[in-house]
């Protein structure tokens, strides 16, 4: 390191942070800190964020120690207004350099193509880095995402936790400063329980290595990646495989700062209970991994991560298996309730569950569903009894006592509740499906009745919410219209199902109370849905100009624009795209240009040989493309019409289109029209940029 650079530490030391939101708090206050370095013009190399439940931390490497020097120019009155008659200085060009501070003679003149001004240019030398950095502190603090900010003591200041310590090293020097009413200094703090005193940190770069030293484990990653090398470690020894979601790795990663794995066991008595239900306690309210055998199963024991390192482990294992305990007992005590009675009589009770006021109760929701699903799985292949039961039984364990223990399991619960009573298979398993996909990149339904059924709910939910007004506005989506759209997308579009969208939303329109006005809605829904639809295929790496090629043309059906957009994705890496795409784009202002372009060609009025050529050519395509596209072959129509390209080019080189003799010119608009519309089967190419 030079003289002119030395290292930054900046420490914010805290109450226990978010877990949930620590890593987002480290990622934003480093962002911020490094935005505030650049706006300051000040120069750095790395740059590494810290975070512990009790710190949010950030070192900068090689940062300058003075900002650099910087040219201010001011730019006084035009030449012009700046000299009287006799050529001396006007009291506005005196008024002008008295402001400055400087002597009018001292004054430069700066010309333009715009005029000509006076101007004063000064060099101001660049603030030491020390006075600079309490100020970029403040306002990255400031910065950060916390939805409600504590106050605490008599401080007139407020932040996530209340801070207790601030460490602000540059080099070797503490910089001296009130940040969040704590004056700075050198002195950290280690683990609250094993290293509880003070920490004197020498250095920047010697910050992780003594907060180690005090059992903190500072850098969030290495943490993660320790926990889950111990948590793999201790599954092992069970014989089995740890199951590491990463929400809750970053969720346990956020609550510990020297994490040690211990593995506690529970009576395998508990594993007659769904083990979703058992999972879902684990996680959620324990914060535990659990295991599973080399199939799946869920094995009888927990992996949970501690904070402290015990001198008698057994009894932390001990306290946490005690903990969990009545937990699984309340779980296998509401599974045995449940088991007592059949979903399918819990039915009538939902008439008293109301689904939304102007819409109904879950009972009247169910009855449109099923209706619904039962058309979509006679359009799909599916049987329409099945999907009938499936919607009947969709919502009844909605009044279980495991989902309402576990809400979060609605759906799963009535898949076993329904194995229990003998349901069909299909119609249990579909019970489940209804709610895929539930979040981004989860699985859509497998089997067809699921599919019907999910479809179903997911287009009543959306057509009704339309239909009384209350569709998504902003942030505000509380029926959840936007995952409802996407999903019913990803079902038709994932699982290659040729359903008309707009027949099933005027369908589902059509099942609403009649004091609803709903038919109008059904534009909007669709319209809602392809917005919906432009998300998705925008994270999918589809340009949006070939998302529009093809809305244009409004295909009806999902499955039918996927194979549309994806053939004119392939087309643009065609070497006939370019010049296809500009015909396109011509024959479409040409078109503009009357009021209902010709259909019907008469070759006896082909007079030119380009166009004569055009036509043959043309007259043979139809032939070839029309079974292609009738079957959906996008991809392969769109290879036969590629051919078009020469004969195109060579009309537009050798034919004039808008001639005085109106025959001849109706003969080749029709002649235009024709390439047009045959494109236009598949996109309008005239979109593409």
């Amino acid at each position: 390191m030079t003289t002119e650079a030395r290292d930054l530490l900046v420490e914010i030391g805290t109450e226990e942070l978010p877990p949930k939101a620590l890593l987002s708090l480290s990622t934003s206050f480093t962002a911020a800190i490094m935005d505030g370095l650049t706006k300051a013009g000040l120069s750095y190399a790395e740059v590494r964020e810290f975070a512990t439940p009790r710190r949010l931390a950030v070192q900068v490497a090689d940062l300058a120690t003075t900002q650099p020097a910087q040219t201010l120019e001011r730019r006084g009155p035009a030449l012009s207004a700046c000299f009287d008659a006799a050529g001396q200085p006007t009291q506005a060009a005196l008024g002008f350099a008295r402001s400055c501070g400087i002597e009018f003679a001292q004054l430069e003149r700066q010309e333009t193509s715009k005029g000509a001004w006076l101007v004063h240019r000064q060099t101001q030398a660049g603030k030491p880095t020390a006075e600079l950095l309490p100020g970029v502190i403040e306002d990255a603090l400031a910065k950060l995402p916390i939805p409600k900010r504590m106050r605490w003591a008599d401080l007139d200041v407020a932040f996530v936790r209340p801070v207790h310590w601030v460490v602000l090293l540059f080099g070797a020097d503490v910089v001296a400063a009130t940040v969040m009413g704590i004056d700075t200094g050198r002195l950290s703090y280690g683990h609250r329980f094993h290293h509880p005193g003070a920490i004197a940190i020498a250095t920047p770069a010697e910050y992780a290595q003594r907060l180690k030293e005090g059992h903190v484990v500072t850098d969030f990653a290495g943490r993660r990646a320790l926990i889950r090398t111990q948590v793999e470690a201790a599954a092992a020894r069970a014989g089995g495989q740890a199951v590491i979601d990463a929400a809750l790795l970053d969720e346990v990663t956020g609550l510990v700062e020297w994490p040690v794995a211990l593995l506690g066991q529970f009576e395998a008595r508990f594993l007659s209970v769904p083990q979703e239900a058992l999972i879902s306690t684990m996680k959620a309210n324990q914060k535990y991994f659990h295991v599973v055998d080399n199939v799946g199963r869920l094995l009888p024991c927990f992996i949970t991560v501690s904070n402290i390192e015990s001198r008698d482990p057994a009894q932390v294992i001990t306290g946490n298996e005690r903990v969990i305990r009545p937990r699984f007992t309340d779980a296998a005590f509401f599974w045995d309730q449940d088991r007592k009675q059949s979903l399918m009589s819990r039915r009538a009770d939902l008439k008293a569950v109301v689904y939304q006021q102007k819409l109904g109760t879950q009972y009247d929701k169910s009855v449109r569903v099923a209706a619904l699903a039962a058309h979509i799985a006679q359009r799909i292949g599916a049987d329409p009894a099945r999907a009938t039961r499936a919607a009947e039984l969709a919502k009844c364990d909605l009044l279980s006592q495991m989902v309402g223990e576990f809400p979060e399991l609605q759906g799963v619960m009535g898949r076993y509740l329904a194995q229990h009573d003998g349901e069909d298979g299909e119609v249990a398993q579909a019970i489940d499906e209804q709610y895929l996909p539930r979040y981004a990149g989860d699985a859509v339904p497998v089997t067809l009745t699921g599919q019907a059924l999910a479809l179903a709910d997911k287009l009543d939910t959306l057509t009704g919410i339309f239909a009384i007004g209350m569709k998504p506005s902003g942030d505000k989506d509380p029926y959840g219209l936007r995952r409802a759209a996407l999903g019913a997308l990803r079902i038709m579009i994932e699982r290659q199902l040729p359903l008309d969208l707009e027949d099933l939303l005027g369908r589902a329109m059509r099942t609403l109370p009649p004091t609803i006005a709903a038919s109008e809605q059904v534009g909007a829904v669709f319209d809602y849905m392809m917005e919906r639809l432009r998300a998705y295929y925008a994270d999918s790496g589809i340009r949006a100009d070939e998302f529009d090629a093809v809305l244009a043309t409004r295909p009806r059906s999902p499955y039918d624009f996927e194979q549309r957009v994806r053939a004119v994705t392939a087309f643009r890496k065609m070497p006939e795209a370019d010049s296809l795409t500009a015909a396109n784009k011509r024959i479409r202002n040409i078109l503009k240009q009357t009021d209902a372009a010709p259909t019907e060609i008469a070759p006896a009025r082909l007079i030119e040989p380009a166009e004569r050529q055009l036509h043959e050519r043309l007259t043979t395509l139809v032939g070839e493309v029309d079974p292609l596209l009738d079957s959906g072959d996008y991809r392969a129509a769109l290879e036969r019409l590629a051919s078009l390209h020469q004969p195109v080019d060579a009309f537009f080189d050798g034919v004039m289109v808008m001639v005085e003799d109106a025959a001849l010119r109706a003969n080749r608009l029709a002649l235009l029209n024709t390439v047009s519309r045959l494109f236009l089967r598949i996109a309008d190419l005239s979109r593409l940029q």
